[in-house]
């Protein structure tokens, strides 16, 4: 990949060997987004575990103290008083077999989060196949099947994020942006941290977590001396 000379600028000021304590990580992440847009600082996890094994899924969602800056558009799929009670709740896009069917044959995705109740489920199932690569099935586990819409609509529109494992053991998560200054971030990033610390499974062994780094979105890496 080719990296232009803002990039290799920033990686000038960043030793790819050393461990950074968090205040200095995140301010040279913030020092070396140089994009012209908002950038989105990410947190990324390596952990000491299977991602093969079922028993050892790290998986959960965490409403960040100061939200992810990002305007989320969210789907409801439910019918008769959810329905009622998520368009007062603030959804963006309320429905059920008419926008299943929008999805199926306009390949509707102009959306960040579907949320829906699980009487509707027989008929999210059946567009599965398209929800699933793009991250968007709702599941119980992350709050998005639910009776109380209004909750899980307000949590989404709050900065709720859904930290998950994937192939190679790494979590990659979204902490906020360029714009929230060092103080905001860092509260994001220890929140996350410790809900990623408490989701530790009882099959993992050895050492848990294993590197943490930051970075913005058109910026270079900073690893951290995390101290877990």
């Amino acid at each position: 990949m080719k990296h232009g000379k803002k990039y290799i600028d920033s990686v000038k000021n960043i030793d790819s060997t050393k461990l950074y304590e968090v205040d200095e990580a995140i301010s040279l992440v913030l020092d070396t987004a140089k994009a012209k847009f908002d950038e989105t600082i990410e947190l990324h996890v390596r952990l000491g575990v299977d991602p093969k094994q079922a028993d050892q899924q790290v998986r959960g969602v965490i409403v960040l103290p100061n939200g992810t800056g990002k305007d989320v558009k969210v789907l409801v799929l439910a019918k008769g008083e959810k329905a009622d009670i998520a368009k007062e709740a603030g959804a963006d896009f309320v429905g059920a077999e008419e926008m299943i069917q929008k999805i199926q044959t306009e390949n509707w995705f102009d959306y960040d989060v579907i949320i829906t109740t699980p009487d509707m489920m027989g008929l999210v199932g059946r567009i599965g196949k398209l929800l699933g690569p793009k991250g968007l099935m709702p599941n119980p586990k992350s709050g998005t099947v639910t009776m109380d819409v209004a909750k899980a609509i307000k949590d989404t529109k709050a900065g709720k994020v859904e930290y998950r494992l994937d192939k190679t053991a790494i979590i990659h998560c979204p902490i906020g942006k360029k714009s929230f200054g060092k103080e905001k971030i860092k509260e994001n990033y220890e929140a996350l941290v410790d809900a990623i610390v408490k989701a530790k499974p009882a099959a993992a062994k050895g050492q848990y977590v294993k590197s943490v780094a930051v970075a913005s979105t058109m910026g270079p890496g900073v690893k951290i001396n995390a101290k877990i």
